[in-house]
């Protein structure tokens, strides 16, 4: 069981994240929706009509669960990249470190807020979507898993870059040059089986495409990989990455000088 002060100080940590970024909507929750409209309407509608179908869904069908899952990655690793360097920056990071909670409590604080602003952008783009396709849904369990099981990843990711980050510029470097590439090449716009055999071999170095196909396929039942291997894939990094923001954190690595 959770200690009453522990539960108090991760309640407060989440609620100062959903308030900070609720505060801010229209930075937060609006570009996100208008982005993906564009996406839709090119990609989907103009573009799309050329494609023509993919593995028997038209374009912006088979499209679509992918740029859900782009928003959630984007939104969950930078809302807490950001938070979390502000926090240092201002040196009221230093207050939660002489708190008398474990380390862990904060980790799992910044991350619920990444993990809730993810899930809200999510949401809209799920709105934006039904304008544009008839949304189906084959199996609700592996959308909802998948879906939280890759917030909680990038969001960790997102404070293990923050706990580095030295400058604000230093946030930015890898969504730019680390992220975007293996989100755009995470299969969000095609499948994998139209790659060349050796390319497709590479694929599955990234880590994206695990995510991106397990997501599809709650949407609708297609996926070029096997769901076993992205799920353990998902759980492994979570684990990786949590293990090594708690441990950052509780040296002061980035924090303590």
């Amino acid at each position: 069981m959770i200690k009453a002060n522990y539960w108090i100080a991760l309640q407060s940590i989440v609620y100062k994240e959903c308030n900070r970024f609720l505060r801010i909507w229209v930075q937060t929750l609006v570009p996100p929706a208008i982005t993906m409209t564009l996406y839709f309407v090119v990609f989907g509608s103009l573009i799309g009509r050329r494609v023509g179908e993919v593995d028997g869904f038209e374009y912006v069908e088979f499209m679509m669960p992918g740029l859900i899952m782009l928003s959630v990655i984007n939104n969950a690793y930078s809302n807490v990249s950001s938070s979390f360097f502000s926090a240092k920056f201002q040196r009221n990071i230093e207050e939660l470190l002489v708190a008398p909670v474990p380390t862990w409590v904060i980790v799992w604080g910044y991350v619920l807020g990444g993990v809730l602003r993810a899930v809200l952008v999510g949401a809209i783009v799920t709105a934006v979507a039904l304008f544009f396709v008839d949304i189906q849904i084959h199996n609700f369990w592996v959308i909802v898993t998948t879906l939280l099981l890759t917030a909680i990843l990038f969001a960790l990711g997102g404070l293990i870059n923050a706990v580095y980050a030295k400058t604000f510029d230093d946030i930015s470097i890898v969504p730019t040059f680390i992220l975007s590439p293996l989100t755009y090449l995470g299969g969000v716009f095609f499948s994998v089986s139209m790659l060349p055999g050796f390319w497709q071999h590479v694929s599955q170095a990234n880590p994206i495409i695990y995510m991106v196909n397990a997501f599809r396929y709650g949407f609708l039942g297609i996926t070029d990989i096997n769901l076993t291997v992205a799920y353990s894939i998902l759980i492994g990094l979570t684990l990786v990455l949590f293990t090594t923001a708690t441990m950052l954190i509780k040296k002061g690595v980035g924090i303590r000088h």
